[in-house]
């Protein structure tokens, strides 16, 4: 069936290329109009098939391109109308009724309303198992249509997070009627990407380009710009030359250059420059449930060796802050006033001698019962920042006496070591607004996370689970606050996660793009105010 469907999917696009309106060499629309405004931007991965219920191959960015959500996520937390005009939530927490936007279309033409909205929650809803790492998914009970233009979906218990998680890029967006395929699963595929967003993929070759053209039937604002041609270059130095030679407009995202070639660029006075606030906390899983990291004194003594500051000026030059919890005090419920683990070298090296962990005289590394105190660290080979932060982690830790081997792998790869635990260390980067802390914590008892499999040796992980299953349904706000001190103490006393600095999201661009700005959330690249001069 997914063989029908992908084909069936490859002859729509084309004829979507062979029907679409296309500049002419000269730049200028085929009737002679103005030149048509093409923005290049470029990421490391393919764009995926943008199923909009599923996750990898998928990037979040593309598919936040294609679909929309019910609420939108704003500045501050703020949840604003989007697809839903209004909502209204019952006395017991558990009916969310929502007034849905009258005149929107999806960009085939057709029209959005509750049947189709129901057919998208649905869909989602009968493949539960797939999203379980969201409490959302597993909360929602059903979904039943007032009218043409409202519905209600039905919770099985009040769910705080609801309208935050309403708002995620997937797995609760919009896909058109003529995009399920016949039996209205889409878990094994879709038959195109229609949705209702700004934009509307055209052209497509894996692995190397995407071609989205704005969105003919789009109920807001149309973009300034009419098209944004994603180059896939997976090498962030080609990334960076591609940029200088004007083959690329913007760069936007972090990870995708280097921060030398960041500040090369800044520095240069050629182009310009613009750095987020911070959004999430850039940080190491480290395995309790494999090999010397089962320790938690060696957990520990890890998160006493690093010294962040150095690593944030001579890696980062200062565009993110030290950070010393796994969420930032700044996100609901996370301001618990947690002891950091301060930077020592000596008081690194007296815990692993204290825990049998001995450096005998003339070797480089500590042995224990005639083991090596040798650890994995595995990191996306295709993120800059990672890369220059494991090596720079390899030379901290041999200063205690700690043998690092780097794992550098392709992003499926990497992704496949973070679900079967198989590391010591591994980057595992907080998702940021709208997720933290509900979402992230939902997703520290779900196996294929690298965060559960962090988290598995731990004699109190049971508890853990049973603290987050509780809270995230809990009513009384001091009661939740008391959980979340539990969950998130623990966890910072247990030395499973080391948070490194409070990411932020960059952006490079030339003199004649206009209108770059950040979002709220890590994962979206905001092109509705971008123009080019």
């Amino acid at each position: 069936m997914s063989k029908k469907i992908a084909l069936l999917g490859i002859f729509i696009i084309m004829a979507v290329i062979i029907s679409g309106c296309g500049a002419g060499s000269d730049g200028t629309g085929d009737n002679g109009g103005p030149p048509e405004k093409v923005l290049t931007i470029s990421w490391s991965q393919d764009v995926g098939n943008l199923n909009p219920h599923m996750y990898g191959p998928s990037q979040m960015f593309a598919q936040d391109f294609v679909y929309e959500s019910l609420v939108e996520y704003g500045e501050g937390g703020v949840i604003k109308p989007h697809l839903a005009e209004s909502w209204t939530i019952s006395p017991d927490g558990k009916v969310y009724t929502f007034k849905l936007r009258q005149g929107v279309k999806f960009s085939d033409g057709s029209d959005f309303n509750a049947a189709v909205a129901k057919k998208n929650f649905d869909t989602v809803l009968l493949n539960r198992d797939e999203h379980n790492w969201l409490e959302l998914v597993n909360q929602i009970d059903k979904v039943n249509i007032v009218d043409e233009y409202t519905i209600d979906v039905v919770f099985k218990n009040p769910y705080y997070p609801a309208l935050q998680e309403l708002s995620l890029i997937r797995p609760l967006r919009f896909l058109g009627e003529a995009g399920f395929p016949d039996d209205g699963n889409t878990a094994e595929g879709i038959k195109a990407p229609i949705g209702t967003g700004l934009w509307s993929l055209q052209e497509y070759k894996q692995n190397e380009y995407a071609v989205f053209v704005k969105n003919p039937y789009y109920w807001g604002t149309q973009p300034k710009i009419d098209k944004v041609v994603v180059k896939i270059i997976p090498d962030g130095e080609t990334r960076a030359i591609a940029f200088e030679k004007h083959e690329i407009d913007l760069i936007y995202g972090s990870g995708l250059i280097s921060l030398d070639s960041f500040r090369q660029f800044r520095d240069s006075g050629e182009y310009r420059t613009m750095i987020s606030d911070p959004l999430n906390t850039k940080a190491l899983a480290l395995n309790s449930n494999r090999g010397p990291t089962r320790e938690q004194a060696v957990r520990i003594a890890l998160q006493h060796g690093v010294n962040k500051q150095s690593l944030i000026d001579n890696i980062l030059y200062g565009t993110e802050v030290k950070a010393d919890t796994l969420f930032s005090p700044q996100f609901p419920f996370c301001d618990l006033g947690l002891q950091p683990y301060d930077y020592d070298v000596e008081k690194a090296k007296t815990i692993l001698e204290s825990a049998g962990w001995v450096l005998k005289s003339g070797q480089e590394f500590r042995e224990k019962n005639g083991q090596l105190l040798e650890l994995e660290l595995c990191f996306d080979s295709a993120d800059n920042v990672q890369k220059a932060f494991a090596e720079a982690l390899q030379g901290e830790y041999k200063k205690i006496g700690v043998k690092l081997l780097l794992v550098g792998e392709e992003s499926q790869s990497y992704y496949q070591r973070q679900k079967d635990g198989k590391f010591n260390l591994i980057f595992g980067d907080t998702w940021g607004a709208p997720y933290d802390p509900h979402s992230m914590v939902s997703s520290m008892r779900t196996p294929s996370h690298a965060d559960y499999q962090a988290q598995s040796g731990l004699p109190m992980k049971a508890e853990i689970d049973a603290k987050i299953a509780e809270v995230l349904i809990s009513t009384d706000e001091k009661a939740r606050q008391d959980l979340y001190n539990y969950i998130l103490g623990t966890l910072h006393e247990q030395a499973v996660y080391l948070p490194l600095s409070y990411g932020t999201n960059i952006a490079v661009y030339h003199d004649n793009i206009a209108g770059v700005s950040f979002d709220p959330q890590t994962n979206r690249i905001p092109l509705a105010n971008v123009d080019i001069n």
